[in-house]
């Protein structure tokens, strides 16, 4: 175990030995009640007991007790130093160690827990609090029912409060209680779990003893005459308001504002490079081009193409489940709006999204009225949310992902990251780590819903273009290099020299992530002596083309289809990698570079499972396409690997529905039949009788 240092060890243990004078001034100072009446006898007939308290709320909690040996469970980590040192000060034994939380980092979980039944075996109460860091704040953990279940002890549910109290902005909303106040305890009735309980009876206690630790706490603030919404973290209570915008979102507003003349001079300029769909501009100042259908209307936003597929089928299957519901769908690229016009459903429809101005927002939001905003992956624009906001319109966070870099980017600004993700009713993460983040970050509520990409379909393909081609290609060996960004096709066409001289008939296609750079990687696949033909001209390739270059839109799934290897890019330089679930739902292995950041859990397990290739230059490119070129039983294995890994990961779409349909306004109930209505005026409970059996 890494030691503190001494000079730090020293400073906790005097700062410790003054905050437990200091908890027992405000005990000495306070005018105490304790609920139920003659607690301190029953806790006695209890004791050895396990005593439940929440994170945060944890400093009055040992100073009302029988005279009976306590011990309590204290972090490892340098911070929990001045806590031990304090607890120790007011006679409590310690035991180092904390639950993981769901991480792979050991905190000393399991020691500890050998230790805490060493306590309550020997007859002292032991004190733990029930949620773990980094939370979400106010969940009850399976920690403490394992020890629970293993000891036969009862979970005793503890709150402590104090008229007088400042509570830090911390995850769990640190409660410092202050002197001269009324101080209030409050007991819950004893938990028991049996040893031999199912894993449904350990849900429902824990649930028990969440609810329990919930009602004390509420308890103790009403007892002591204090508001606990002030001591309460908005993950606990979504009903609690979002904090109100600080300095920054607010100068972020006004320069916005004060900018927003200048916008069609940058959409201009994004228009010239072809960003831009001149046609639809007044779309990004928020002028719609079509009316608001009537009846509830969801807003689903998906940045660009990926996250366009992602979330496509959750919008199919909400206008499955919602009939009456409509739905817009904006994105902010070019090619991301001609996919949404082939592939939306009946009932949505697709608009640009406006520009992150208050004025552009305003226009946008007042012809919508959307009855539910749903953003997808990571798309965050503070003018859209904070208006969503002020509007109150329900507003969720699908798909949600957040790189490394952009989390600690984020609690670098955690205020502001409050500010805005407190505003957001859900947030479905793609796993529960991202759910953990999101929850530090201020979300008040965070859903592992999982990966919305694992249940999409396979991209749509041509039937017949793809047998066309088939015609054309006939046996030659394919190689798919599909979504590469600059620098990645030089690459790419390094390796295809390479296996050109195993394979002289290789035919290797290259799928730009943006097709407007067709014209610039012809230009250098041509000064690389390679013959290139390119399909936006029309043109098929010919017997002597070495580079087939697909820069057209939507046509990725062809191209899968067409070849059984793929190379995907974005991952050679460091862009964050592609999505490798659609070319493996149709039939491709799949190599990749070594940066897939932006799909680092699906990477993970496909790696994991031997279902991708992980390649680095196009020395490696070339060996391992040969090897998956050259040999079906390779590509085979890779491929069933694929599929587990998939299978197993699958659900988000399911979850991801389930959540964001309550979030909607009531369906209409459907008008009775002629003579209902009649027989509902003069017998309504016959008429709900008849309408059940009906």
């Amino acid at each position: 175990m890494a030691r503190t240092p001494t000079g730090g060890v020293t400073a906790a243990r005097l700062a410790g030995a003054q905050l437990a004078r200091f908890i027992r001034f405000v005990e000495r100072t306070s005018d105490i009640v304790a609920e139920p009446a003659g607690i301190l006898d029953r806790l006695r007939t209890d004791h050895p007991c396990i005593v439940a308290i929440w994170h945060g709320q944890f400093m009055m909690s040992g100073s009302y007790r029988p005279d009976v040996p306590v011990a309590a469970m204290v972090a490892r980590h340098r911070d929990a130093e001045l806590i031990g040192t304090t607890m120790e000060h007011l006679g409590v034994e310690l035991v180092r160690g904390a639950g993981s939380a769901g991480r792979k980092k050991d905190r000393g979980g399991a020691s500890a827990l050998r230790a805490a039944l060493q306590c309550l075996s020997q007859g002292k109460s032991f004190v733990m609090t029930a949620d773990v860091p980094p939370g979400p704040a106010r969940r009850c953990g399976e920690g403490i029912i394992t020890l629970a279940r293993m000891s036969g002890r009862p979970i005793v549910p503890l709150a402590a409060a104090t008229s007088r109290f400042k509570s830090l902005d911390t995850w769990s909303r640190l409660t410092i209680n202050l002197p001269y106040s009324r101080l209030a305890f409050v007991y819950g009735d004893p938990i028991f779990v049996p040893r031999d309980a199912s894993a449904q009876m350990l849900e429902d206690l824990r649930q028990q003893v969440e609810r329990d630790l919930n009602t004390v706490t509420r308890r103790a603030y009403e007892l002591a005459g204090a508001d606990v919404s002030r001591a309460t973290p908005r993950s606990a209570d979504p009903s609690i308001p979002p904090a109100r915008p600080g300095l920054a979102l607010k100068t972020y507003r006004s320069l916005t504002r004060a900018l927003a003349p200048f916008a069609p001079l940058v959409l201009d300029h994004r228009g010239r490079r072809g960003k831009e769909d001149a046609a639809r501009r007044p779309e990004r100042l928020g002028i719609a081009s079509r009316p608001r259908p009537d009846g509830p209307l969801a807003w689903v936003h998906a940045a660009s193409v990926g996250e366009f597929n992602a979330v496509l089928p959750l919008i199919e299957r909400l206008t499955e489940a919602r009939p009456d519901l409509h739905l817009i769908v904006t994105t902010g690229t070019v090619t991301s709006a001609a996919i949404a016009a082939a592939r939306l459903p009946q009932r949505a429809f697709h608009q640009y999204s406006p520009i992150d101005t208050p004025q552009a927002v305003k226009s946008f939001l007042d012809h919508w009225r959307p009855d539910l905003a749903v953003f997808t992956e990571s798309d965050i624009w503070p003018n859209i949310i904070m208006a969503l906001s002020d509007r109150h319109t329900p507003l969720a966070l699908v798909n949600a992902r957040m790189s490394g870099r952009s989390s600690r980017r984020w609690r670098r600004r955690r205020r502001i990251a409050q500010q805005l993700f407190g505003r957001f009713d859900v947030v479905l993460a793609q796993n529960a780590q991202l759910a953990r983040h999101f929850a530090l970050l201020g979300a008040p509520r965070t859903v592992d819903a999982g990966n919305l990409k694992v249940d999409a379909p396979a991209p749509p393909v041509d039937k017949s273009e793809l047998s066309r081609l088939k015609g054309i290609t006939g046996s030659r060996p394919l190689l798919v290099a599909a979504s590469t960004h600059d620098g990645e096709e030089l690459i790419v066409a390094q390796a295809h020299r390479i296996l050109r001289q195993h394979l002289p008939e290789l035919l290797s296609i290259i799928a730009p992530r943006h097709p407007g750079r067709g014209g610039q990687v012809e230009a250098e696949l041509f000064a690389a002596g390679l013959d290139v033909t390119r399909r936006s001209t029309g043109s098929d390739p010919a017997a002597s083309t070495d580079i087939y270059l697909a820069d057209t839109i939507g046509e990725l799934g062809l191209f899968y289809s067409l070849g059984d290897v793929v190379f995907l890019g974005g991952s050679l330089v460091p862009r964050g990698g592609q999505n490798p679930i659609e070319a493996i739902r149709l039939g491709c292995a799949v190599m990749s570079g070594p940066h897939h950041q932006n799909f680092a859990e699906i990477y993970g397990r496909l790696q994991r499972a031997g279902a991708v290739v992980q390649v680095g230059d196009a020395q490696e490119l070339a060996a391992a396409a040969l090897r998956l070129l050259t040999h079906q039983s390779a590509r085979d294995e890779a491929l069933r690997a694929a599929d587990s890994v998939l299978q197993a990961m699958g659900g988000a779409l399911e979850k991801s529905l389930n959540t964001l349909l309550p979030l909607l306004p009531a369906a209409e109930a459907a008008p009775l039949p002629a003579g209902e209505n009649d027989l509902a005026a003069s017998d309504a409970p016959v008429a709900g009788l008849r309408r059940a059996l009906s």
